[in-house]
């Protein structure tokens, strides 16, 4: 695994899931409609120490959400697709031909079958723990913890220790942390 983890230059995310536990909160605020989702802080700081080491995350949604936007740019994605149409590949195929990375270059945490195109197309296709058997099933590892709690963060640590980029990643962070304090 650890030679696959070395040939990735994009981890990529489902969102509804893998980032979020699958909740989706509706209702009306003032007359609006509102949408919530609970994404993990863990899974936050992770994306954080994938920015140490220039290492890029796309995270690909089958449907728009503003509440996903947000968190998108709080943590300082590049590569956000909301497909309205719950298509993948396409917006994949796109991201990927714009970046210069190819399929076998590329990670993809899935959970549910919207996932499965995605994940066979992959080069290291990755289940969270409380994925559809179908998904686990097309996965090449799959996480002990389950979505929308710490996932993504696990997912991210076995990757950077994986390609040896695990001191670089947590040194950065640590010399960030001294600068702000």
């Amino acid at each position: 695994m650890a030679d696959r983890a070395a040939r990735i230059r994009l981890l990529a995310l489902d969102v509804d899931g893998v980032l979020t536990d699958n909740g989706v909160y509706l209702g009306p605020v003032a007359g609006q409609r509102v949408e919530l989702k609970r994404f993990d802080i863990q899974d936050g700081l992770g994306h954080t120490l994938m920015h140490q080491v220039s290492f890029e995350i796309a995270w690909v949604s089958g449907r728009f959400s503003e509440a996903t936007s947000l968190r998108a740019g709080e943590l300082r994605v590049r590569h956000l697709i909301q497909a309205e149409d719950g298509r993948k590949i396409p917006p994949m195929q796109a991201l990927l031909d714009r970046i210069g990375i190819a399929w076998d270059e590329v990670a993809f945490v899935g959970d549910d079958l919207a996932d499965l195109p995605v994940l066979a197309r992959v080069g290291l296709p990755i289940a969270v723990a409380n994925a559809v058997p179908e998904v686990k099933a097309v996965a090449q590892h799959v996480t002990t913890a389950v979505g929308g709690h710490g996932a993504v963060r696990e997912v991210i640590e076995w990757l950077l220790r994986a390609r040896g980029q695990w001191d670089a990643a947590l040194g950065g962070y640590l010399r960030s942390r001294e600068q702000h304090d």
